[in-house]
């Protein structure tokens, strides 16, 4: 779990023995059950991605909660939605498939999980069908998974869920910059 560049860090600040036993105690490489539980209780998290030279991305995917599913011990599922096109995270799983997924729980009991792994997007997986607003599926292979402190995180409650967050029951809600003048002759159509 650990390269030269955090062992040399560690070694200087004295915590190798202290980043050892973290991942001796808390590293697994299947979900489990709570796992599972904390995910599907999100309605957000932060999706880091590479391209094939390294370069970084960092997103933030938000949907209602349970949009992202431990589909099994080793799969993590979540729905790909209608966004602005740029395909940055996406694009780069088909360059470099290695991923950072952030779960953070910012309520009264803070809470945040790391995933890292490889990932794969799917045009035509039969789960896209079930997930409203859905376009794509992404799929994560988890290496390691562990959780982490929360001791920074603030103690923020959602009042509302997004305007924008998919409903089986009602059709989307677009977003205005899509009909901005600079935009409203190349936005596309929709695809589900």
């Amino acid at each position: 779990m650990y390269h030269q560049g955090n062992r040399d860090l560690q070694d200087a600040f004295g915590s190798r023995a202290l980043a050892d036993r973290l991942e001796e105690t808390l590293r697994r490489s299947t979900f489990n059950e709570a796992d599972g539980a904390f995910i599907a209780a999100q309605s957000f998290f932060f999706l880091a991605t590479a391209d094939a030279e390294g370069r970084p991305d960092c997103s933030f995917k938000g949907g209602p909660a349970g949009f992202v599913q431990v589909a099994a011990p080793d799969e993590l599922i979540f729905p790909d939605y209608d966004g602005n096109g740029m395909f940055k995270s996406l694009g780069n799983i088909a360059a470099n498939p290695h991923v950072g997924l952030l779960f953070i729980a910012m309520g009264e009991k803070p809470q945040r999980l790391r995933v890292n792994g490889t990932a794969s997007v799917s045009q035509d997986d039969p789960r896209i069908a079930a997930i409203p607003g859905a376009q794509l599926l992404v799929r994560v292979r988890p290496t390691d998974i562990f959780p982490n402190c929360p001791r920074y995180i603030p103690s923020l409650r959602e009042v509302e869920p997004s305007a924008y967050t998919p409903k089986a029951d009602a059709p989307p809600v677009e977003p205005a910059w899509k009909s901005f003048q600079a935009f409203a002759d190349v936005v596309p159509p929709r695809r589900r």
